[in-house]
């Protein structure tokens, strides 16, 4: 227990060179400790106190960092980067003529990189509900969403700048 308030100040300050915000920062620390205290009521006495404390906070910044990243790429809904049905004639053109294209070059893409892009875009499922459903990792699953953007970009490109530039 002395090993855990002599680490504690070290270990603080190791959470806040790596987390920016103070209540992230606070919460990793109590996770932390909260662990050290239960992993010793359970367990046999952790030897390397210090080595242990460390690698238990770094994976937990770790996963924080995972969250943020897979939080905001589920934000980013199909919906929102096309012209509205509302804004008028050549917006509802616009829009009309992408979804073509877009339908089109959905069916283009492998069947896997398909099956996230739709469930997640048009469907409205997490990676975690898909990951779920389907026992594929949420990575893989984020990695498969990822080439089907690149391949949609790639593909949509030239119309969109075609309809960009006409509006």
């Amino acid at each position: 227990m002395n090993e855990l308030v002599i680490e504690r100040e070290r270990l603080w300050r190791f959470i806040r060179r790596r987390v920016p915000d103070l209540r992230d920062a606070e919460d990793i620390l109590q996770y932390v400790l909260c662990e050290w205290l239960q992993a010793e009521r359970v367990l046999a006495p952790i030897e390397q106190a210090g080595a242990w404390l460390f690698r238990v906070a770094r994976n937990r910044i770790t996963d924080l960092f995972r969250k943020r990243r897979t939080d905001s790429l589920e934000e980013l809904m199909l919906e929102e980067v096309l012209p509205s049905a509302e804004g008028g004639p050549e917006a509802a053109y616009a829009r009309s003529v992408l979804l073509d294209v877009i339908g089109e070059a959905l069916a283009e893409l492998p069947v896997p990189q398909r099956v996230v892009f739709v469930g997640h875009e048009i469907d409205g499922k997490s990676f975690a509900e898909m990951a779920a459903e389907t026992g594929v990792p949420v990575n893989t699953l984020l990695s498969r969403k990822r080439y089907a953007v690149m391949a949609l970009r790639r593909r949509l490109q030239v119309v969109y700048d075609e309809i960009k530039e006409s509006l």
